[in-house]
């Protein structure tokens, strides 16, 4: 049978046996330490104890009178006594040159001859030594007594090496004591430093980690959506390599650590990056790209900072652009092919009523109004997507009574636009502005709102060669050897001075939500070209919008073009 495999013990619990471990060889390190130099210094005290004593005695006037006397035990023993119990040492023994005691602890013994060294101190000299004597080993200073320059007589006194290593032991039960309280108390903080890593970690072991830090960085270069996060003071923490393309930060630029509002952002976006609150499916634009950005705060009994997500919606923009473009034209095919049907009906019923001149007049008359347009946009405008463009929009202007006039001055040759100019961005800006001035221009001058993309519109003053209610867009498409020029103008009710600036700001409209985004497009197409977008008002006392795009080089990498045509939108 297989045994279970066991799951390795988490971080926290490692860190935590090792810092145990630690503590525990650092603690007996510092008590064996604090022993060893406790038993030295008891020992080293012990001496100086001992060696202090001796001298007293030796240099006492009154031993040297003792020693002249017939008896000097009578004396000197009651005297090396009171010593002895004074100091607390265990010995004084006073003996004379030929080492006879005359002072004794045990009395039996004095007379004696005294157990130890004592050729240093008949020389005059004062040493130290650890000796076994009749009491034991004991650690015994022996010094000479002087009278008149002369050694008479030598002093020894000592403390037993029981007794100081009795001294140490209750050193040492003090020690144990401070070692155990250490240990405790360093185990106890590392239980609870433990504790708070092991709930930040959840319980993963280092390898778990490991792991998970190399899925981290794996999938923020991996996955295509931008990432961001920010901490509570509104500073870059992250952010993945999609996030800098999105947000237009260059592989060199220092992000990490900067606040939101260095990066340069247009201001709405900032605005939604820096918000409290969480955002959910917001479009804004930066200089090349529209980009839908998602936020959520991290809140943790305190805002610790913000998650953001952003998506590139520049491709589906412009694929719903293209839908918009193509519904618009299904449209108008089916209303001109019922259009059709009915001029049909009309030519044959008047054929059958035996009118055929009258029906050969009517067909003929429609044909040439139906084919005017067509004439002069093809004939101006020898670039194809932009011809098929203004015959699009002519057919849908028709069906909302809006009439689309190719000005006189339109003229762009075949060969004219570089194949670095995208063909998308043409059909943004082109397209949006048509669209724009069919709804202002169908709204007409009297109490309208503007274009599709305006705010509280100005009436302006209707041109004098403009039939009333009579609602006109005048397309100029002109290429010259510099620039390309597209300008639309409208019969609608003009915008103010005063919202010049704002019309292009995205989610400015007067048409309700979801709107308030064709202009901001054009502009940012005209941004991305190195052109530029006018407004002023028109001949008719509409609104007027001027875009100049350079004309680059002409020779182009069509492929170049291409892959530049998808980060436009439609």
């Amino acid at each position: 049978m297989r045994l279970p495999r066991t799951r390795p013990r988490s971080l926290a619990g490692q860190l935590f046996a090792m810092q145990v471990v630690l503590i525990a060889a650092v603690v007996a390190g510092c008590a064996v330490f604090a022993y060893a130099s406790g038993s030295a210094q008891a020992e080293e005290t012990a001496a100086r104890q001992v060696r202090v004593a001796a001298l007293a005695v030796a240099d006492s006037p009154s031993v040297r009178e003792a020693i002249r006397t017939p008896d000097p035990s009578a004396v000197l023993q009651p005297y090396a006594e009171r010593v002895r119990e004074d100091t607390g040492i265990a010995f004084v023994t006073i003996m004379d040159t030929e080492r006879v005691r005359w002072t004794h602890p045990d009395t039996s013994q004095i007379g004696d001859t005294f157990l130890g060294n004592t050729a240093k101190a008949l020389r005059g000299q004062t040493f130290t030594e650890t000796y076994t004597g009749t009491l034991g080993p004991s650690i015994r200073v022996v010094t000479p007594i002087r009278d008149g320059g002369r050694i008479v007589g030598l002093v020894s006194a000592g403390i037993t090496v029981d007794r100081v290593s009795s001294q140490v032991r209750e050193q040492l039960g003090a020690l144990a004591l401070a070692a155990g309280g250490a240990l405790a108390l360093g185990g106890i903080g590392t239980y609870v430093i433990n504790a708070r890593l092991r709930r930040h970690t959840h319980g993963m072991n280092a390898a778990e980690l490991s792991r998970l830090h190399d899925y981290h960085q794996a999938t923020l270069h991996a996955v295509r959506e931008g990432l961001l996060m920010l901490d509570g003071r509104r500073r870059i923490a992250l952010i993945n390599d999609a996030g800098r393309e999105l947000l237009g930060l260059g592989p060199d630029t220092e992000a990490v650590g900067r606040t939101v509002d260095e990066l340069a952002l247009p201001a709405p976006l900032t605005g939604a990056l820096l918000a409290s609150e969480s955002r959910v499916d917001e479009l804004h634009l930066t200089a090349d790209r529209v980009i839908v950005v998602n936020t959520r705060p991290v809140v943790g009994g305190e805002q610790r900072g913000t998650v953001v997500t952003l998506r590139d919606h520049t491709e589906l923009q412009a694929l719903t652009g293209e839908l918009d473009s193509e519904r618009g034209f299904t449209q108008a095919l089916r209303s001109q092919a019922h259009e059709a049907a009915n001029r049909l009906h009309t030519v044959v019923s008047l054929i059958e009523l035996g009118r055929v001149e009258e029906a050969v007049d009517f067909a003929t008359a429609e044909l040439e109004l139906a084919q005017v347009l067509t004439d002069r946009v093809v004939g101006a405008v020898e670039e194809p997507v932009l011809a098929a463009l203004l015959l699009g929009k002519a057919a849908q202007g028709h069906e909302r009574g809006v009439e689309l006039v190719l000005a006189e001055d339109s003229l762009i040759d075949d060969g004219a636009l570089p194949p670095s100019l995208a063909q998308r961005d043409l059909v943004t800006i082109l397209g949006n502005l048509i669209d724009n001035a069919v709804d202002a221009a169908s709204e007409g001058p009297e109490g309208a709102e503007g274009p599709a993309e305006s705010g509280a519109a100005v009436p302006g003053p209707r041109a004098a060669g403009v039939p009333a209610g009579r609602a006109r867009v005048t397309v100029t498409a002109l290429a010259d050897e510099r620039e390309l020029l597209l300008r639309v103008a409208d019969t609608g009710a003009g915008i103010g001075p005063e919202a010049a600036d704002e019309v292009f700001r995205r989610g400015w409209s007067t048409h309700g939500a979801g709107r308030g985004l064709g202009l901001a497009l054009v502009r940012q197409a005209a941004h991305r070209n190195g052109g530029t977008v006018e407004l002023d008002a028109g001949p008719d006392g509409g609104a007027r919008f001027t875009v100049r795009l350079p004309l680059g080089d002409r020779t182009a990498k069509p492929e170049a073009a291409g892959a530049r045509a998808k980060e436009v939108t439609a």
